[in-house]
């Protein structure tokens, strides 16, 4: 499925949210705080980062903008105990794939999970498509000369 790092400051969050992506077949790496996240990312490559929004060191806002910084396509998804439409905004205008409240409704987390996969794969599949798009259009003239071609010898 995917690999998800968990970045929050709440030790029941690293430990019961990366037991439940587990289950649903994920494989989870986890981080206190956004500085340890950073770390971390930068070691290993993630398709998803799930954050907290505030946490000491670095906020995840901070920890979205570095994650950017190295990856533009990265998908994060915040979840905050203190939603607000400013954060709410803040996140979603600084790149943020999505935005949850917590207590996490786990039901709704694995349907923004499971869009999220489809998205990358989406993602992953498109230059596949742009090449073969490009390749059609190049072997088209090709195949108009041929025929001309074949079309005289054949009179």
């Amino acid at each position: 499925m995917a690999k998800i790092l968990v970045v929050d400051d709440e030790e029941d969050i690293l430990e019961t949210l990366p037991e439940v992506l587990n289950r649903w077949g994920h494989q989870t790496l986890v981080a206190k705080d956004g500085l340890q996240g950073l770390e971390v990312y930068q070691k290993n490559p993630v398709d998803f980062v799930i954050t907290d929004i505030k946490m000491p060191e670095m906020d995840g806002l901070t920890l979205l903008k570095k994650i950017h910084e190295i990856d533009r396509k990265a998908m994060v998804i915040f979840l905050t105990g203190y939603p607000s439409l400013d954060s709410a905004i803040s996140a979603m205008r600084a790149g943020a794939y999505d935005y949850l409240v917590k207590p996490v409704n786990l039901d709704e987390l694995k349907l923004r999970l499971e869009r999220g996969i489809e998205r990358l794969e989406h993602m992953k599949a498109l230059p596949l498509l742009k090449g073969l798009n490009w390749a059609l259009l190049v072997s088209i003239p090709l195949w108009l000369v041929l025929g001309i071609i074949l079309a005289k010898l054949l009179r």
